[in-house]
């Protein structure tokens, strides 16, 4: 299969290749297993070299591509939760008019702004020097072995007593975790913060701000919900700033396989966020942190042989 796989191309990037790449954003941005890691080992492990070669290159068409991967996955996202985004909107905007927040929707759109902040300047300022110096086979297997220890902590942590003090404190549901509603705006920064490094590849964005938010005492379906909110503009701002490199010389033979991955990411993400908003209802991360262990330890020894 693999020798398949690897058979030359006329294009730097063939439009199998983009779908496959797009099935497996929409499935890894979610899931906390780290999708730049994941698009990073792939090429890798299937062969495509045109594709490894690109990566690590600090000019060429594979960051404006990685992006629209991520647009695809965020758009899945606001499909999937369009709703809540009508009444967080509207909450913001009510908070403008009447200079209050009274209801946990209007405080949720503040936590979101206030969460947003430091992704933001972060991934501005570094995103570029990062996603280059990070996309290496060996570099993104060890920082997935990485987020595998993050996820396993994170669920270890959550058991402590202070945790369960704090979510006593704060107001806990009928469960004993904290509802999201009673986060301070300080801890959303945290979380942000902790969001930013997701531009390591190998360190899931979803894995560090679910880790982090259950390390705050909230549950593991609230903390899902919030990284999966919080994901989506962040994701989408850096889709329009990445967008002028797609449409410049750097896009030139691959806009036509970048659109078509974006959107097969968007339709997979809808379904995977589908599966796992289910999945944290009753389960933790430990299953992923074990994938993320195995697999990037398999890589490392892959990438060395």
């Amino acid at each position: 299969m693999i020798s398949l796989l690897a058979v030359p191309l006329a294009s730097a990037l063939s439009y199998f290749q983009a779908i496959v790449l797009g099935l497996l954003q929409g499935v890894s941005e979610l899931f906390p297993i780290s999708s730049l890691g994941h698009t990073v080992l792939f090429p890798t492990l299937f062969g495509w070299n045109e594709l490894v070669k690109a990566q690590s290159q600090s000019e060429s068409f594979w960051l404006a591509f990685v992006v629209m991967l991520h647009v695809g996955s965020a758009l899945g996202l606001l499909a999937y939760y369009w709703r809540d985004w009508v009444e967080i909107v509207k909450a913001f905007f009510h908070t403008l008019a009447t200079r209050r927040v009274e209801t946990p929707t209007e405080r949720l759109a503040w936590l979101l702004i206030v969460a947003s902040i430091p992704a933001g300047i972060i991934g501005l300022a570094l995103e570029h020097q990062l996603r280059t110096l990070t996309a290496k086979p060996e570099v993104a297997a060890v920082f997935l072995m990485v987020n595998g220890l993050i996820l396993l902590a994170a669920e270890r942590f959550r058991r402590r007593a202070e945790v369960r003090e704090l979510a006593i404190r704060e107001g806990a549901k009928p469960d004993g975790a904290r509802e999201l509603a009673t986060l301070e705006y300080r801890e959303a920064l945290v979380v942000g913060v902790a969001q930013s490094t997701a531009l390591v590849a190998g360190i899931s964005r979803g894995g560090v701000t679910m880790g982090t938010g259950l390390a705050r005492g909230l549950d593991h379906s609230d903390s899902a919900r919030f990284a999966f909110l919080l994901a989506t503009p962040i994701i989408l701002a850096a889709g329009l700033v990445k967008l002028p490199d797609l449409f410049g010389h750097l896009g030139n033979g691959i806009r036509g396989q970048a659109f078509v991955a974006c959107a097969v990411a968007a339709v997979t993400a809808v379904f995977t966020v589908r599966f796992l908003v289910r999945y944290f209802k009753t389960r933790t991360l430990t299953p992923f942190a074990v994938y993320c262990l195995v697999f990037g330890l398999a890589m490392v020894i892959y990438t060395q042989t």
